[in-house]
């Protein structure tokens, strides 16, 4: 998960740690929504969720 929050925000020329912040939290707001993705990220490092 993180190497996809990384990819967006290399280029971010932030002002101080509350821009790095909010376009951190604004991946992983977008990331929630694509449950494909987490799953690919999970399927990647051969971890199961089990209930």
């Amino acid at each position: 998960m993180w190497s996809l929050v990384k990819r967006d925000i290399d280029n971010l020329a932030a002002a101080d740690l509350g821009q790095v912040t909010r376009a951190v939290r604004g991946k992983l707001k977008m990331l929630q929504y694509r449950p494909t993705v987490i799953a690919g990220c999970l399927a990647g490092t051969g971890l199961t969720l089990s209930p």
